[in-house]
């Protein structure tokens, strides 16, 4: 199965849980997306590692990971994430110690936290690209990309109202899609990815 390489867009608040962000990866040669849900902590270091100008006072569990790593010698090379089940992303982070190569399970939220503080690629297959991507238009991916640039990523531990949440499985097949192409506009990816879900369970 053939790789494709993601960057990361930005991250959103959620809009319908407190506590919940939406990471959003986009393929670096195409239009489309990849909402993850993660919380508000991972939210929190991988908007920080992005941000180089904020140090936390004392290392976050992440920074611990890669100075252990660099102590004993032990290279992040990649991310892959690999599998997608019920909704729920599973990632490996792929290490390199004295020219043997070890891969290693771990949540996707996790993975992308190490990998940009070692500067590795993260990559995805074609197929949970195929199954759970959402395309934007390229005006979309420009406020995205603007967002991110502007410093509109910084992520504080701020509570948000929680509204009434949607019973998507009341939602016909069609207007979900209509839905789903709503939230993409709103950029309200959390929402997406909940949606982009419910579709991929139908027949």
């Amino acid at each position: 199965m053939s790789l494709i390489k993601l960057t990361i867009k930005g991250i959103s608040y959620s809009q319908t849980q407190s506590g919940a962000y939406a990471l959003v990866l986009s393929e670096v040669d195409g239009t489309r997306t990849l909402p993850i849900i993660i919380g508000a902590f991972e939210a929190q270091s991988i908007a920080i590692a992005i941000e180089k100008e904020i140090r936390p006072p004392r290392p976050l569990t992440h920074d611990l990971f890669k100075t252990f790593s660099e102590r004993f010698n032990i290279h992040v090379k990649q991310v892959i994430i690999h599998k997608l089940v019920d909704g729920i992303f599973f990632s490996s982070l792929v290490c390199e110690k004295d020219g043997v190569e070890e891969i290693i399970d771990t949540r996707t939220s996790d993975a992308i936290a190490i990998a940009v503080r070692f500067l590795a690629p993260i990559y995805t297959y074609k197929n949970i690209l195929d199954k759970a991507g959402i395309h934007l238009k390229i005006e979309e991916e420009i406020a995205i990309k603007s967002n991110l640039d502007s410093g509109t990523v910084n992520v504080t531990l701020e509570q948000t109202k929680t509204p009434k949440p949607l019973n998507l499985s009341e939602y016909t097949l069609d207007k979900l899609h209509h839905k789903l192409k709503e939230a993409v506009v709103n950029e309200d990816y959390e929402l997406a990815a909940k949606i982009r879900d419910e579709i991929s369970k139908r027949p």
